[in-house]
């Protein structure tokens, strides 16, 4: 089971960052950052709040959508959201209910193909989770390579399937390289040699020097994203060790 993570939101920077910056702040930073990370009140609780305010303003546009996914991600069931609406409507106006109803049966579709664990994992992080990783013979299980910058410092998000880990391996530089590792999604670890290993959790980094021998990956119950930029330096280039041993691993709480 993976952790709880922390709700991250941008959609108020992305949309008004440089027309509102102070809007955006206290949609992204306050409204998400604090109020909806705040633990009194669980998510399906702040979830089925959200919908029923939003019924009774007769508000029934994307912002209603999204906030209907997201109660389905926070746990809402198909007959909790019909219990939810119907029990607006006799506020909201049957009119309204109806709206929403129809908005919901595209969200709560038992028809629509199960997405397998990949997919799922896709909608919990904000970048491409990309193709299986073209060097997954340097790897124990499966990962995802995928480029997002190629210019000034290239940048990779690398995703590993629960378990998934890479061999031990050493970057090498005559002067500056190494390698930053940004944890994007999911749990996973990092470890030097001869030192314990380290978490990845959501917003975790880790800055790993030229010459220091290492692995990461997956937490055995979890998947996990981050993003590795390659630090510019000179003669750099990466030697692949001896894969990471499962008694070291299963070690590993």
């Amino acid at each position: 089971m993976m952790k709880k993570e922390k709700i991250v939101q941008t959609a108020g920077r992305d949309a008004l960052g440089s027309f509102a910056p102070d809007f955006a702040g206290y949609n992204d930073d306050v409204l998400f950052g604090e109020v909806w990370n705040d633990t009194t009140l669980d998510l399906k609780t702040k979830s089925t709040i959200v919908i029923s305010v939003f019924m009774g303003r007769g508000l029934c546009d994307s912002s209603l959508k999204y906030h209907l996914l997201t109660a389905k991600k926070n746990g809402i069931t198909k007959d909790e959201i019909a219990a939810i609406i119907t029990h607006a409507a006799f506020y909201a106006g049957w009119p309204m209910a109806w709206a929403v109803f129809n908005m919901a049966k595209e969200i709560w579709n038992d028809d629509a193909p199960a997405c397998d664990d990949k997919e799922r994992f896709q909608k919990e992080v904000f970048l491409p989770i990309g193709e299986k990783n073209p060097y997954g013979k340097y790897f124990t299980g499966q990962s995802y390579l995928a480029q997002v910058s190629s210019d000034q410092v290239p940048a990779f998000n690398v995703t590993f399937e629960p378990g998934c880990r890479n061999f031990w391996h050493i970057h090498h530089a005559k002067s500056g390289g190494g390698q930053m590792l940004i944890c994007i999604g999911g749990r996973g670890w990092y470890q030097e040699e001869g030192k314990e290993a380290v978490e990845l959790t959501l917003g975790k980094v880790v800055n790993i020097p030229a010459g220091v021998k290492h692995w990461h990956g997956a937490a055995a119950d979890s998947w996990m994203s981050h993003l590795a930029f390659e630090i510019p330096g000179e003669g750099g280039s990466t030697e692949w060790c001896e894969p990471v041993s499962d008694k070291l691993y299963g070690e590993l709480k």
